[in-house]
């Protein structure tokens, strides 16, 4: 039959792969460095983490074979996803912008780049190979990146440049809360996939590209980023001053179409943290489901034979349920469509990140205020559930917008995603909702 929910063993396999290094390594060092106030120190705790899933292949598992990656299909990614966004999303999360960064590479760049860059990813010795992606800028007016692709001049939207000097791009500006990208020590990751003008006399979506900017480049400083959740993965700010880098270090494909790498990017990572919802979801909704099997309030019986207690899990866990497999779904339609689902993709990740930060919350109201005792996991999962909804692009920044682009498109066809119909995104479905609009008044109203 052409519809089946049973993992093939080779899809089991990486499950309980996955599934052993989240219990048995990863949640070991958790508590420690959530508790850590230093985010730097915090994420330097996960480094050994990091290295036994960079030799067990998660670390890289996303990218092909070809180039020494793990060659997991995008059903297959979200089957470990889930796995360790059950212990920590945040860790997930510097797993994922590896992906972030050097997919692009595979889509876009040169044979000679794909060799160097993937190559040095998957081929390190000391298993801490780290890539950044650098998309999102700082808010203020003009400024920000939620609203990238609004169609009007520089400096509004994207405003790190990058003037061609020769052989040379020289950029300037800065990035604000990019994942990863400095590095172990905060003085940068291996390599960063950034998004800039090299254009800086367009504005909007136009003359946008992609570099990569090097450890060690001249130029360039990082200041981590303190937040409330996540806190195994460095947030950071970047500031290019007169940032040298080598002209072949362009990503020869997104020359001008830095925008649709910002949409095909996001689209991709919306399964996975969709999932990363669901794993969540999934620990605090078993721990509460514990809670209540044991605990008795004072009553003759144990919480779970309370009605009102019964009936809140039964949603969530049929919440937990409905979100994995729309996100089975939406990486499904990404792995038949060549690693394209901008439609599928921001519907899987605003419905599953705001579905399931509730039900995180309703399994706090089934444990009480005991819920807020640190010697829980509760406040861990609420703060971790608390940044699905605003990361990855916002699901009121840009995930929503992108949606309303395709739907608003003349031609889009409403049974697209039930049909497995491939539903391309365009640059005329960019720039919706970050301009006011104004119709034109009748002559009624004049």
């Amino acid at each position: 039959m052409a519809i089946d929910f049973t993992l093939t063993p080779e899809q089991k396999k990486v499950q309980m792969v996955a599934r052993d290094f989240a219990e048995n390594v990863l949640a070991q060092v958790v508590r420690e460095a959530d508790r850590e106030p230093d985010p730097l120190k915090a994420f330097q705790l996960t480094k050994p983490a990091y290295v036994e899933a960079y030799k067990r292949g998660i670390a890289f598992g996303m990218l092909p074979k070809e180039y020494g990656g793990g060659g997991l299909t995008n059903i297959e990614l979200i089957l470990a996803a889930e796995e360790i966004c059950a212990v920590d999303p945040g860790f997930a999360c510097t797993v994922l912008v590896n992906g972030l960064a050097l997919l692009p590479v595979w889509y876009w760049g040169t044979e000679e780049q794909k060799k160097r860059i993937m190559g040095a990813a998957t081929s390190d010795s000391s298993g801490a190979w780290i890539a950044g992606y650098a998309a999102s800028e700082p808010p203020g007016s003009p400024g920000g990146t939620a609203n990238f692709d609004t169609p009007l001049p520089h400096p509004v939207g994207i405003g790190v440049t990058a003037r061609q000097d020769g052989d040379s791009y020289v950029l300037n500006g800065r990035k604000y809360w990019p994942c990863n990208v400095g590095g172990w020590d905060g003085e940068g990751a291996d390599v960063n996939l950034v998004v800039v003008r090299t254009d800086p006399e367009k504005g909007g979506t136009e003359g946008l590209s992609a570099v990569l900017v090097e450890r060690g480049t001249p130029g360039v400083t990082y200041n981590i980023i303190d937040s409330f959740g996540h806190r195994l993965t460095p947030n950071s700010e970047i500031i290019f001053e007169d940032a040298r880098i080598p002209a072949n270090n362009l990503i020869e494909g997104t020359f001008g179409n830095g925008d649709l790498l910002i949409n095909r990017n996001f689209a991709w990572s919306g399964p996975v943290a969709g999932i990363a919802a669901v794993g969540v979801a999934r620990a605090a909704y078993e721990a509460a489901l514990t809670w209540a099997r044991t605990y008795t309030a004072g009553a003759p019986h144990p919480m779970i034979h309370f009605q009102n207690v019964g009936y809140v899990l039964g949603d969530v866990a049929a919440r937990i349920e409905a979100c994995r497999y729309f996100c089975w779904k939406a990486a499904h339609y990404i792995d038949e469509h060549g690693y394209h689902g901008e439609l599928i993709g921001a519907m899987n990740k605003t419905y599953c990140t705001e579905t399931l930060f509730d039900s995180v919350y309703k399994c706090m109201q089934v444990v009480g205020v005991n819920s807020a005792d640190k010697k829980h996991m509760f406040e861990k999962y609420l703060r971790e559930a608390a940044i699905f909804p605003i990361y990855d692009g916002g699901n009121f920044g840009m995930q929503r917008r992108r949606v309303h682009g395709v739907l608003a498109s003349p031609g889009f066809n409403p049974r697209a995603l039930m049909d497995n119909e491939f539903v391309e995104f365009t640059k005329d479905m960019e720039t919706i909702d970050t301009i006011a609009h104004v119709e034109a008044k009748s002559p009624a109203h004049i």
